[in-house]
């Protein structure tokens, strides 16, 4: 047998994408790029996938990121605040409790997939991981980068609390 295209890129493991697709449940869609994470609420139809609400952490610019942190928009603090927004919007629109979707990529507990669920459980969405594998406060706080984030990072996170 041949093996899909998809798999072979390690893109894609078919089993797990049919077992999502046959439990009818909405989706939050996590990647990492080179540069960004994103989000994505994703409903799929007759194994069609719709994108019902996305966002990037490139939005973050908009949120009063600052320039000199530009280059760290795929950090564990940009990851966090990414889940907050995109669980915050999902709340505002009343859209159904979605499951998570991390794909093909490595859940290395405390990396930056961990810190978005974070943001995510942070906003109201209902989600069930256990604390251990959230990043410590500190982590997700930016007080780990070259220079201290911290005070940055408590101003982005209030500004997006009181939308």
């Amino acid at each position: 047998m041949k093996i899909k295209r998809r798999r072979r890129e390690r893109k894609t493991d078919y089993l797990k994408r049919r077992n999502l697709l046959k439990s009818g449940v909405p989706r939050i869609v996590f990647r990492k790029t080179n540069r960004y994470i994103i989000g994505q609420y994703v409903i799929s139809k007759e194994a069609q996938d719709f994108v019902k609400e996305g966002i990037s952490s490139k939005i973050l610019l908009n949120h009063f990121w600052p320039k000199e942190f530009e280059n760290s928009l795929k950090s564990i603090p940009a990851s966090y605040l990414t889940g907050l927004l995109l669980g915050k919007r999902i709340i505002e629109k009343k859209l159904k409790i979605p499951i998570i979707d991390a794909g093909m990529i490595r859940k290395i507990s405390k990396n930056r997939f961990f810190a978005f669920l974070k943001g995510l459980k942070d906003a109201g969405i209902a989600i069930k991981c256990e604390d251990k594998f959230f990043p410590e406060e500190n982590r997700i706080k930016g007080k780990h980068l070259k220079k201290d984030f911290s005070k940055i990072f408590e101003e982005i996170k209030s500004k997006i609390i009181a939308k």
